[in-house]
């Protein structure tokens, strides 16, 4: 009897548990990442993304070259996110001008549906359909700012394209840090300049 009581308790158990996993709802996730030109180095000082009256939250992202396009970009450090923002605040370090930058970012208002929408993408075993899960904000010279979106290296599209403004500080905070930028990266900067548009 009582082995047939703890039974009929596990049984319980298991078909409650189940029912809850079954009619929860996995929240969707995306990807965000900030991307900058090679050689054009940045240090992304701030990054804070809000969904109005529902999150507001930090992202560390540090240091910040590569990529913008090609075969790696846009693409760049950043995590997953499980609430697509309306907008995002940020502030960063241009090493190549030694300058700092700021703004705050509206995301568009369709960039959820956008992103839901699914769009072709590549695999092993051919052509594929999938949401544009990737959201990518791009950092230029000049203080431009790009955001894309896309599931795979090569299908982004932009949606939106904006300028940042220069702001006040001491490049003599990132002097050692600028050193070893140079170091790396000086004799590519007297061959091509910095470009501050075009982007």
């Amino acid at each position: 009897m009582k082995s047939l009581v703890l039974s009929l308790l596990v049984m319980v158990a298991i078909t409650s548990l189940t029912g809850c996993a079954a009619s929860s709802e996995t929240p969707p996730s995306w990807s965000f990442s900030v991307a900058a030109p090679e050689h054009y180095r940045v240090w992304v000082e701030h990054l804070e993304l809000e969904k109005s009256g529902v999150k507001h939250w930090r992202m560390p992202i540090g240091g910040v070259d590569c990529c913008w396009r090609g075969s790696d970009g846009p693409s760049g450090p950043g995590g997953p996110i499980t609430v697509l923002p309306n907008y995002i605040g940020i502030q960063w370090f241009s090493f190549s001008e030694q300058k700092y930058y700021q703004r705050r970012i509206p995301v568009p208002d369709d960039l959820k549906q956008r992103m839901e929408k699914p769009a072709t993408y590549s695999g092993a075993n051919g052509e594929h359909q999938a949401p544009r899960d990737m959201f990518v904000v791009g950092l230029a010279p000049g203080g431009t700012i790009v955001l894309w979106i896309m599931n795979q290296i090569g299908n982004e599209v932009e949606v939106a394209r904006m300028q940042a403004n220069e702001f006040g500080g001491d490049p003599n905070d990132y002097r050692a840090a600028t050193k070893r930028y140079l170091k790396e990266n000086g004799d590519y900067l007297k061959q091509h300049g910095v470009p501050t548009s075009g982007w």
